[in-house]
């Protein structure tokens, strides 16, 4: 489990491709690898992985860490789409007594989104997303959305996407800095809204007969 607050960027040093699977080499700097174990879980760009190894240099040096990516991963999310030097959100799975910044992120991501416009001023920056119109459903106006592992706030919602508003501290932390029109974000709808949704239209589904509910989609 997450929050949704990004804690670094990792930079992407190898990527290895095998029959069915990639291994993934991401180097994060030592200060956020503490107490890190074999076989825990790091939100990599949203995705929940599973360290397979880790190489810890010293305090404020960077470090290296492991992943096995398999071919599924790859094709619902943008992990297929990064290359070496590329940057990475990186952050730890949740401990007790983690404060919340954000919203319960659980790193499955269940569809990506496409940049389609970005409006950038000194102090504000406006990216126009575009995404598959059935998760519309999901997105609502001041609702939680994790993009690319963000825990961000949805602006104005349209039939087929909606606006986010960035400020320059997370354009700075996060990889959105780097984004482009065109590029492919990662999307973890928040489950809450979900559930709900879902609750709602199996009521109305049961009551008339002719309601047709969200269809449900794969989500990794």
């Amino acid at each position: 489990m997450f929050t949704g607050i990004v804690q670094t960027k990792g930079t992407v040093v190898s990527i290895d491709k095998h029959d069915e699977l990639t291994k993934l080499v991401v180097s994060v700097a030592d200060e956020q690898l503490h107490h890190l174990t074999v076989g825990a879980s790091i939100a990599v760009n949203g995705v929940c992985l599973t360290v397979t190894r880790f190489e810890v240099t010293g305090k404020d040096v960077v470090g290296q860490v492991y992943f096995d990516v398999i071919d599924e991963t790859l094709a619902l999310t943008n992990l297929a789409q990064i290359q070496q030097r590329d940057r990475v959100n990186i952050e730890r799975s949740v401990t007790f007594g983690t404060e919340i910044g954000g919203h319960i992120v659980s790193g499955h991501i269940q569809t990506m989104a496409i940049i389609t416009d970005i409006a950038s001023t000194q102090t504000n920056c406006q990216m126009r997303l575009t995404v598959d119109k059935r998760w519309m459903a999901y997105i609502l106006y001041k609702g939680f959305v994790a993009i690319n592992g963000i825990s961000l706030t949805v602006g104005e919602v349209f039939e087929d996407g909606f606006n986010i508003h960035l400020i320059p501290e997370t354009l700075e932390v996060t990889n959105l800095g780097d984004a482009k029109v065109g590029h492919q974000l990662n999307i973890e709808i928040d489950q809450q809204t979900y559930t709900i949704v879902k609750t709602v239209e199996r009521v109305l589904a049961a009551k008339d007969k002719s309601y047709k509910s969200t269809d449900d989609v794969q989500t990794l």
